[in-house]
């Protein structure tokens, strides 16, 4: 039997030839969006409180991991500038317990070792360092005087913030170089003509003030005074206490071991040597080892946004049973219905999850910038708050898209 003319052909159950196929109860993505949307658009204020704790989550965890990383890059960027090629010797203990001493040659014979690039030594004096001599002697601020070799700052990477350091002249003399600390607990923020401090039981001429030494911070609490001076003036003996060595970068461990034996062959065991850019660089790791604790505390934030989604859903699904109810009676499926409040819950927490990323970035930008570090934000931050701000959200909606689903239409728009 032929069709009638103008009748559609084809297989029965197939769409005509030239029309679009889609299969029965398949929405498009875009219409899943659209729907999706709706109810967002409808409760923008209850959307934005619901959206709002999960940013603060996700903001909360991508400032922490953004300020670390930066940290540690500013840290570590800092120890490039100091040199990690800095090596320390001071006297350890002897057998008996007792303070062992450097020997009196210690820096020329170190300073004979082939990779060595600069020998300088400061010696600890038994003096102490007061504004004046009204001061009580118990209040010593916990100042330390040393005599001081002649190129220390360029050793220890530090620099001269006021007036000027030791020459060959005035370390011969009663003149003295402040640490940055030591100026401040004595009251001289800056050298002025004829400033002077009483060190040793008489005055001290002060010369200039340190810059922070951070490779050395024994230094910023520190009277510096030149060796001939600290011989003459303050009975000192000559052993140095601490010897700053700087060496090739690519021959460090090998000076390291030689150190202690050059330094006092007779007893190398009574010499310690350290690197003082492992200690900054071990401050690094501690830093980011208090991580977990801030994460932990972000997630927290995370899980009570995860919570608000879950009721602002649980509520528009009693709210929209009208909605549901029509929606089934015109042909949506229950899978339908449950897309639609399952993206929903998804998107929500997406745009949560979006703003706490750009706010945990600028967050993390400012305050780099503040302390001049590059603001650094890894991948794991934005990308992990944003991927746990989405999950966070499909858990959360699942419950109510399931409920939405297993309305009936007579039910939904009896009880609407």
């Amino acid at each position: 039997m032929t069709a009638p003319t103008g009748a559609p052909t084809g297989t029965p159950g197939t769409a005509p030839t030239g029309t679009p196929s889609t299969a029965p109860g398949r929405l498009h993505p875009v219409d899943v969006a659209r729907t999706a949307s709706v109810g967002l658009r409808t409760r923008r204020m209850r959307a934005a409180l619901s959206a709002l704790g999960i940013a603060i989550g996700v903001a909360a965890m991508v400032a922490v991991l953004g300020l670390s990383a930066s940290s540690q890059a500013g840290l570590l960027a800092r120890i490039d500038r100091l040199g990690t090629n800095l090596l320390t010797v001071s006297p350890g203990r002897q057998l008996g317990g007792g303070t062992a001493e450097l020997p009196l040659e210690a820096p020329d014979m170190i300073a004979r070792i082939g990779p060595v690039q600069t020998v300088q030594s400061t010696g600890l004096t038994t003096a102490h360092a007061f504004r004046n001599p009204y001061v009580p002697s118990l209040n010593t601020n916990s100042l330390t005087v040393d005599a001081a070799s002649l190129d220390l700052p360029a050793a220890v990477r530090t620099t001269v913030a006021e007036g000027s350091y030791l020459n060959a002249a005035t370390a011969t003399e009663p003149v003295a170089v402040l640490g940055h600390d030591a100026a401040l607990r004595l009251g001289l923020p800056e050298v002025h003509p004829g400033a002077r401090i009483w060190v040793g039981g008489q005055w001290f001429y002060v010369a200039g003030i340190l810059d922070r030494a951070p490779l050395t911070p024994e230094l910023d609490a520190a009277v510096l005074v030149g060796y001939e001076a600290a011989k003459k003036y303050l009975d000192f003996d000559g052993h140095p206490s601490t010897v700053y060595v700087r060496t090739d970068t690519d021959r460090v461990a090998e000076v390291q071991r030689v150190l202690a034996a050059t330094a006092n062959p007779a007893a190398a065991n009574e010499v310690q040597v350290s690197r003082p850019s492992a200690a900054l660089e071990a401050r690094a790791a501690a830093q980011s080892a208090l991580n977990g604790l801030f994460l932990g505390l972000g997630a927290v934030a995370l899980l009570v946004g995860g919570i608000g989604v879950a009721n602002t859903m649980v509520i528009s699904v009693l709210e929209r049973r009208a909605e549901i109810g029509l929606r089934r009676a015109l042909g949506a499926t229950r899978g339908n219905i449950r897309l639609q409040f399952l993206a929903e819950a998804v998107l929500l927490s997406a745009l949560g999850g979006v703003a706490g990323v750009g706010i945990g970035v600028l967050a993390t930008a400012v305050y780099a910038r503040v302390k001049h570090w590059e603001a650094v934000v890894p991948a794991l931050a934005w990308g992990g708050g944003l991927g746990a701000s989405i999950a966070i959200g499909a858990v959360a909606g699942l419950l109510p898209a399931l409920r939405a689903a297993r309305m009936s239409p007579t039910e939904a728009l009896r009880t609407a």
